[in-house]
């Protein structure tokens, strides 16, 4: 006996997964389970899952441009579109910071391990506020930057602290040109380098400041003083100004880096 039954589709739940995001703290790596605001292009929908991941799940133009390569789907350039996102702290403990995905992702289970697979979050540093916290050993360095001939505050500034050739600790400058850099992991002594010395308890380092004239905000310093905040705040991708910073205005410094040991350090920049 053969029995027929007429199939009719109701209702269709469809679940894509575009790529996603692991916000972490940029001086420890650790996630951080915290609600952040994410702000993105009309169209896009991010949703944040159990796992505390932002996940891409709809962005309109990557539908139409993968449209277009529907006859060989596989020949879709990996990372041929770029979605910008905000990503800010509602508490203020980290700065707010730009974001920019490459979509699509890497579709191959074979390229899971790779920067750009689809199985694979993309981690996103958050840069701790002059306010945010600190470790009890770690070597906070705070920074005033300014511009070299005006004087005024300049926000939006990529630091950087490198330590025997590695980058050791980042952060940004706010409006007011203030930035807190925090340093995990000195060691309360250590094995020295120089002769005549067995142990340490600091290590040098250089303190290195990045900005873009593009994308800096300079802030008179009479409006600092007068806390009057401009009415747009420094928003830049740390991880742009990283890859051009050979091509940008910078200033340094050199430091010594002990544990548990606050620093403050003031770097002016010479914009054009």
């Amino acid at each position: 006996m053969t029995l027929w039954f007429n199939a009719r589709e109701v209702e269709r739940a469809e679940r894509r997964v575009l790529g996603a995001l692991r916000c972490v703290d940029a001086t420890t790596g650790a996630p951080l389970d915290r609600p952040l605001r994410v702000q993105a292009p009309e169209g896009a929908r991010i949703e944040r899952n159990r796992s505390g991941l932002l996940v891409i799940h709809e962005w309109p133009p990557l539908a139409l441009h993968m449209a277009a390569f529907t006859a060989a789907p596989d020949d879709v350039p990996v990372g041929s579109l770029t979605l910008m996102l905000t990503v800010s702290d509602p508490l203020g403990h980290y700065l707010p910071r730009l974001v920019r995905v490459n979509l699509p992702r890497d579709p191959d289970p074979a390229h899971a391990g790779q920067a750009d697979s689809l199985f694979r979050p993309m981690n996103v540093p958050m840069y701790p506020s002059a306010t945010g916290r600190v470790g009890a050993n770690w070597a906070c360095i705070s920074v005033s930057v300014f511009e070299q001939g005006s004087g005024d505050a300049l926000g939006g500034v990529l630091l950087r602290v490198v330590a025997a050739g590695a980058v050791r600790a980042m952060g940004l400058s706010d409006w007011r040109g203030e930035a807190l850099v925090p340093v995990a992991g000195v060691p309360v002594t250590t094995w020295s380098t120089q002769p005549g010395d067995v142990i340490v308890t600091q290590i040098p380092a250089e303190l290195q400041a990045v900005a873009d004239p593009a994308s800096v905000l300079r802030t008179p310093q009479a409006e600092v003083q007068f806390g009057r905040m401009p009415p747009v705040l420094p928003l830049v991708d740390p991880a742009a100004l990283e890859t051009a910073r050979a091509g940008l205005p910078q200033a340094s410094a050199v430091v010594s880096l002990a544990a548990g040991r606050p620093l403050h350090v003031a770097l002016g920049i010479v914009l054009p």
